[in-house]
């Protein structure tokens, strides 16, 4: 009943939203599109977005066809993992790449009617521009939660249905194959981000260091070829590649929360008196699904509070944004509060005051910790705040100080995301478990509480992914008042929309990365129920072959018993100062025998001792080593099973390939954009060269080819990165077995996370130092500091648009990939 009530509720919710964004678009092109030049270049900007996400289509299309060819053999071939996973793959690449172009449509239709609405006022501007930016916010929540309820509802209701009761899935297996669904929205994220990032920095990069410092053109000047390009990036990049991005986040931390869930009621010490493990189970898995569907509605009353005066400082226009988020943020508070107060099992331990599940303040930390990176990010990147206004005046000696400046501000805002990331971590786990930290039987509802903050934390996507979409739209409004030669003022009011857009920017890409944290988090507690699943698929094959029961062998350290139509997989525990392979000598042909080999025809003949308290078996021929069935098993024992800790050296190789794999790629998508980067500047130059009446207005640039020389750079360059997150964790995996993926994503995450956070918040305080100049500080447009900040801010653009904001992509793809091959990596790492 409780799984038919909040899956309706999923499936409503969902609806809804993708309903306000089809109100919210028709709104938005109901609205004056300007003069005939505005839209003239509208349609510019629109083509060559169309065209760019056409050719990309083409080059990820191909990508997922060989990737969907590996996972059919993987499930067929192999029979490692479920047959289901190369469908999700495909259909979750193709939901994520919807969200990116569903608002990558909005975007651009947006543009000049965001020009045209501040003609008449800046309110008028915002809320054109903060709307068409909430379809992308409504539709990513909608199409996120709808695809995880459609699965839901096939593996729950309708296999069984079609195949009959034996072909229905356990909770623990049905939560774990969903979570593998996510690996194709991460795999389309990172293409989008990726490829989306090279193509618009190079534009901007281009446009920027010739047309503004060799030429001193103005921002978006129409004599500037690389003008358009720039402004189509900004839709392929800002806009598809982010929609993808937050798309698989949503996805991951739902997913992610809803595997902990039913892992943490299989214990007796958590599941209440009176309630049965399955129905503990039931809704600790639908809560997430809970919580997102509330979150979808209660953000869209949050859209109808963002207003403003005609007041165009930054402060006051984030006020008008904060009046919708913190709005939205409260009433999911309290929503949060009473669904998991009916919904959550009141573990024992987990109930604080007596009557609050303590997961449900889990839900509070997640929503706090995002509000506070959001607000520091603020603080550290807009120019109404003291570290961007020091910035700016270092541009006065030149383009190395503020370079050095920049980079020392970013680094040094990295400490507050950690140390909120660090508590949230505590917090969110102390509560949920009552601060039980070394209970084995509890420690699963403690890592439950942490997924369920990052689901927290992402409940008000709806509106905060829509302050983040509305900056692109501003820039391009920007973009086009100067093109078309409107009216300063329209310039002043879309240039005060535009800076609000970078801050809101770099405060959504800092709240990215800190989902990014606690979802990989949930995913690396997660990948181990995946562990789990691969060995049991691994003895309920070997053992569907036999005929005869008892103990067979699947590798020196497991092995699965047959009784009946029944198999269990067991683990057979390391004992100190000995070899588990030479355990086996005391089997004839022992160490020669291959998975699959019986090793004793009756289990009396195996069993030396009586089962324990704890269920635990002693096997003869492992030579008194414990065993523990993988249903039974705690997160610790597999941690020990696989000698999970810091001085093993796979463990601590791993690591170091994580943190290597960070620097690797912000190298390569650097690389990317500098090549194409100087490809675009020696064709600006070359127009100007070749055709002197640009540079006086006589003659029309050639747009189009700046636009093809960045699309075919992003497509070139785009593949080699992606495919490092796709195949390092299997190499590592295959190589130094599951103990080196866990170092693995350890190192990628915590190394990933401070220089997300580095390059992301000294990005955006060097476009907004650029913009405090431009209002008219140190002598403003034109001068020499002028050009210095234009310098610092084509430094950043890579930083804060294409490597930074990827990173957390690159995090979560590889723990997904980690989570689908961990069937692969358990039986066959060498």
């Amino acid at each position: 009943m409780i799984v038919a009530v909040i899956w309706t509720s999923g499936v409503i919710a969902s609806l809804v939203a993708l309903a306000w964004a089809w109100k919210f678009y028709r709104q938005m092109m109901a609205a004056d599109e300007g003069n005939d030049q505005m839209r003239s270049i509208a349609q510019s900007v629109r083509d060559g977005a169309a065209a760019y996400l056409n050719q990309q289509n083409k080059v990820v299309t191909i990508v997922f066809l060989l990737v969907t060819i590996l996972l059919v053999w993987l499930s067929f071939g192999l029979r490692v993992q479920s047959g289901f996973v190369p469908v999700a793959f495909l259909t979750g690449g193709l939901f994520s790449g919807l969200c990116g172009w569903f608002g990558m449509k909005t975007a651009t239709q947006a543009s000049s009617r965001t020009a045209a609405a501040a003609q008449r006022s800046l309110n008028e501007g915002l809320q054109v521009a903060f709307r068409s930016g909430a379809v992308m916010g409504l539709c990513v929540v909608g199409m996120g939660l709808l695809y995880i309820c459609l699965w839901l509802g096939i593996l729950y209701w309708l296999v069984p249905w079609i195949g009959g009761a034996d072909q229905a899935f356990s909770l623990s297996t049905l939560s774990v194959t969903m979570l593998s669904f996510g690996m194709g929205a991460s795999a389309q994220a990172l293409f989008a981000r990726v490829g989306g990032g090279i193509f618009t920095k190079a534009a901007d990069v281009g446009a920027d260091l010739v047309g503004k410092v060799e030429q001193s053109l103005k921002e978006d000047s129409p004599r500037n070829p690389a003008t358009i390009a720039d402004n189509v990036g900004d839709n392929v990049g800002d806009v598809a590649g982010m929609g993808a991005d937050l798309y698989e986040s949503y996805c991951g931390s739902i997913l992610a929360a809803a595997a902990l869930g039913v892992a943490a009621f299989t214990s007796s010490r958590t599941v209440p008196d009176g309630m049965s493990t399955e129905e503990a189970q039931v809704r600790a898995l639908m809560l997430p699904i809970a919580i997102a569907a509330a979150g979808i509605l209660l953000s869209i009353v949050g859209i109808y509070a963002v207003r403003t005066d005609g007041d165009t400082s930054q402060k006051s226009l984030l006020r008008a944004l904060d009046r919708g988020i913190n709005r939205s943020t409260l009433l999911i508070i309290a929503a949060s509060l009473v669904l998991s107060w009916f919904l959550v099992p009141w573990a024992p331990g987990g109930v604080w005051l007596g009557v609050i599940p303590g997961v449900s303040i889990s839900i509070i930390v997640g929503l706090a910790a995002g509000w506070l990176i959001g607000k520091w990010t603020e603080y550290s990147t807009s120019d109404e705040y003291r570290p961007t206004q020091r910035l700016a005046e270092q541009a006065e000696t030149g383009p190395a100080t503020i370079i050095i400046g920049g980079v020392a501000d970013g680094m040094q805002s990295v400490w507050f995301p950690v140390v909120v990331i660090c508590f949230a971590m505590f917090a969110a786990f102390g509560v949920a478990n009552g601060f039980e930290f070394d209970d084995d039987r509890t420690f699963p509802l403690g890592l439950y509480g942490v997924g369920i903050a990052a689901v927290g934390m992402l409940s008000s996507l709806g509106i905060t992914l829509a302050t983040d979409a509305y900056g692109p739209i501003a820039d391009n409004a920007g973009g086009n008042a100067e093109m078309s030669g409107l009216d300063p003022m329209v310039r002043d009011r879309t240039d005060a929309l535009d800076s609000l857009g970078n801050t809101t920017a770099a405060t959504g890409k800092g709240f990215a990365i800190g989902s990014a944290a606690l979802t990989a988090l949930a995913l690396f507690a997660a990948s181990v129920e995946a562990v789990r699943e691969g060995m049991d698929r691994w003895g309920r094959e070997v053992t569907s072959n036999a005929t005869d029961d008892g103990f067979y062998k699947l590798s020196n350290k497991l092995v699965v018993e047959k009784v009946g139509t029944e198999s269990t997989t067991y683990l057979v525990m390391p004992k100190p100062n000995t070899d588990p392979s030479a355990d086996w000598l005391s089997v004839p042909g022992g160490a020669a025998m291959e998975a699959g080999q019986v090793i004793r025809q009756s289990a009396a003949d195996v069993i030396d001792a009586p089962p324990t308290e704890s269920g635990a078996l002693v096997l003869a021929a492992s030579a008194g080593n414990p065993m523990v069935s993988t249903a039974d098993a705690s997160l610790r024992d597999f941690l020990t099973f696989f000698d999970a800790n810091i001085i093993n050296p796979r463990v601590l190789m791993g690591i170091f390939l994580g943190a290597m794999s960070t620097f690797l790629f912000c190298a390569l998508t650097m690389k990317s954009v500098g090549r194409a980067a100087r490809q675009m500047m020696l064709e600006v130059r070359r127009q100007f060269t070749e055709n002197p009446g640009i540079l006086d207005g006589s003659a029309t640039p050639d747009y189009q080819t700046p636009i093809q020389i960045s699309t075919k750079a992003a497509q070139r360059e785009m593949v080699v990165p992606s495919l490092l997150g796709l195949l390092l964790p299997i190499i590592v995996g295959l190589l130094l077995d599951v103990a080196g993926v866990l170092g693995l994503l350890a190192g990628c995450l915590t190394s990933g996370f401070c220089l997300a956070v580095f390059m992301a918040n000294s990005g955006g305080s060097w476009d907004n130092a650029k913009k405090y100049i431009e209002a008219g500080h140190h002598g403003g447009k034109g001068q020499e500091p002028h050009k210095a900040a234009v310098v610092g801010d084509t430094v950043g653009d890579p930083f804060k648009d294409t490597s930074g904001p990827s990173l957390n992509i690159l995090i979560k793809l590889m723990s997904m990939v980690s989570v689908v091959a961990a069937g692969l990596i358990v039986r066959y790492a060498l």
